[in-house]
């Protein structure tokens, strides 16, 4: 099929070239003329394992094209794809003027039938402005469908997500629809659920939600745990072997961050509210990841007494491991919070060092986790890289002021950190010291 992309973030690129490997013709438009120079020329915005290599094979294969012409990349697709952003307001809300910009532009450049999908993680009823908006703006009335196909991407594995997904969601109105994007995603063979356009916009705020709450829930258990001096990875171990529960986001550490995560919460929950109904089990959950941070920067305190003029080494900037993803990372927040306390900060991360410089000022980037660990008070660990699993820590006890690890995020098993004569604090587990 052709395919046109509107909008060249982290979903649009993902998007857009796993529909070219599936062997669509796909272009990717953005009005950010400076990125569309960068993508022709090979060079990639995000970091996604994978993805740069099969853009290349892609763009070299004819499949794959970027242009900043959105008039003539409407005109030779048959799908167009919505996949601009849609930031928080400060009360919450999403910000839907990129979709609304969209679907009006669209509409002036109809030279035919369209079917047009929110793929942006967008409120319930957008589908219905996006049709009002194009319905005005269709001056020469060709025909169009509206649909929504929520995305389901995780960074650091949103290849093998698009490609092996665990349900494709479709929310439509019309046969045609339904049939144009059942033929598209037949290659997947995956389940398809069919659905109407509010039901799938629904289906992608409540699973983020969710998600956040199964988090949230163990970081609340993680708190019990550490007030008795049980293990909550042994809590965890038990609850996920239920096959209702499973294991999956059940690990306790310092919250969840990320473009999704908060955001979907925020906007869910003031959707709610405009609908008359008051989500507190999602307000609680937004507080109770607030917290984790909080109980974290204590036990930094709480085992360095003063942090005024102390050396910090962190570990970890991304929000997760496999990314270089900083949106609203826990560790820029404990980060600000430790230099306000004028803590000296040095800091080590495998891939989102570049777009934290942007950010955070003052503190040192260091090559590689010795060099940050290098004369520091302590180390914390608030990203669970695999590189810092296999840390070799005998070295790493020598490079410290003293043996002090703060583990937001649960990577080492305590009884082995005593032997090796570390201090060792986790996230609800006993203290090994």
């Amino acid at each position: 099929m052709n395919i046109t992309i509107i909008g060249s973030g982290y979903v649009g690129l993902v998007t857009g070239t796993c529909f070219a490997e599936l062997g669509n013709k796909v272009i990717c438009v953005d009005n950010d003329a400076q990125k569309i120079r960068h993508l022709k020329t090979g060079h990639v915005p995000i970091y996604e394992p994978g993805l740069e290599d099969l853009i290349k094979k892609n763009v070299r294969k004819k499949r794959l094209f970027f242009n900043s012409d959105l008039k003539s990349a409407v005109k030779k697709a048959e799908v167009i794809f919505i996949t601009v952003g849609t930031p928080a307001k400060g009360n919450g809300e999403a910000d839907l003027t990129g979709i609304e910009n969209v679907a009006r532009n669209i509409a002036h450049c109809m030279t035919g039938y369209k079917l047009i999908v929110e793929k942006s993680t967008v409120p319930v009823e957008t589908g219905e402005w996006v049709k009002r908006t194009i319905e005005i703006h269709n001056h020469k009335k060709h025909k169009f469908d509206v649909a929504s196909n929520p995305e389901f991407l995780r960074e650091g594995q949103a290849i093998n997500d698009f490609m092996h997904p665990d349900r494709i969601v479709l929310g439509v109105e019309s046969n045609k629809a339904k049939n144009i994007l059942t033929s598209l995603y037949r290659p997947l063979k995956a389940p398809i659920l069919i659905t109407d356009i509010k039901s799938a916009e629904l289906i992608k705020h409540a699973s983020n939600s969710f998600l956040a709450a199964k988090i949230s829930f163990i970081n609340a258990v993680s708190e019990v745990c550490e007030r008795v001096g049980a293990d909550v990875t042994r809590v965890a171990q038990g609850m996920g072997m239920d096959k209702r529960i499973n294991e999956l986001f059940l690990d306790a550490g310092v919250g969840y961050g990320g473009s999704c995560f908060p955001k979907d919460i925020d906007a869910f929950v003031t959707i709610s509210e405009k609908l008359g109904y008051d989500f507190g089990l999602l307000k609680e959950v937004r507080e109770i990841n607030l917290a984790q941070k909080h109980n974290f920067i204590k036990k930094i305190e709480d085992n360095l007494w003063i942090i005024k003029n102390k050396t910090i080494a962190v570990l970890g900037l991304a929000f997760k491991p496999n990314t270089d993803d900083i949106r609203s990372a826990p560790a820029i927040d404990i980060i600000k919070r430790l230099e306000a306390e004028g803590a000296k900060i040095k800091v080590y991360d495998p891939c989102a060092m570049p777009k934290a410089r942007e950010v955070l000022k003052g503190i040192k980037f260091c090559k590689d986790p010795y060099d940050a660990a290098r004369e520091s008070d302590c180390l914390i660990i608030v990203t669970e890289w695999n590189e810092f699993k296999e840390l070799d820590l005998v070295r790493m006890k020598k490079c410290l002021k003293r043996p002090l690890i703060i583990d937001g995020r649960n990577i080492y098993e305590p009884q082995q950190m005593k032997k090796l004569g570390y201090k060792y604090i986790s996230m609800g587990r006993p203290k090994v010291l």
